[in-house]
């Protein structure tokens, strides 16, 4: 398992610090870092802000995802998932979270919102053709494969 360190800096003293909650966890939890509670109706989203900003490593980069107890109970999500943290982002970081059910949704301080991976990343160059090489998918878009395939 690769290992990186990654600084980050409290912008409110009551921020809590993201940890995993087992050995093998791929993602450590974000909560929130509210002053008051946010209530979320359904069908909306909000911002909730986490008090943390992050220097993560050139080459790598933080995704932010829902965490499953939340979607599974509440239906609730990271609407922009994953939402990416880059390399030279200095900012706050803050989740959009997007209330799918049918009641209101009501973050407190300190509940644990979304899961940040650190992940490596590869930049591309982009070299324009005038054709590409065949694959057996060609050009099969969404769902070729047919449902639950």
């Amino acid at each position: 398992m690769d290992r990186v360190t990654v600084a980050f800096r409290r912008l409110s003293n009551d921020a809590t610090i993201p940890r995993y909650q087992t050995e093998s966890a791929s993602g450590m939890d974000l909560a929130a870092c509210l002053s008051a509670d946010l209530h979320i109706a359904p069908g909306r989203a909000d911002i909730v802000p986490t008090g943390l900003a992050l220097a993560i490593p050139e080459g790598y980069e933080g995704q932010v995802r829902p965490r499953s107890g939340l979607a599974r109970r509440h239906l609730i999500a990271v609407l922009n998932s994953p939402g990416t943290i880059d390399a030279d982002y200095r900012g706050e970081v803050e989740v959009i979270l997007m209330n799918f059910g049918k009641e209101p949704f009501v973050v407190h301080h300190g509940d644990r919102i979304a899961q940040l991976v650190i992940a490596r990343v590869a930049r591309a160059d982009l070299l324009e053709s005038a054709s590409l090489p065949s694959s057996a998918r060609g050009a099969g878009g969404f769902g070729h494969t047919g449902v639950g395939s």
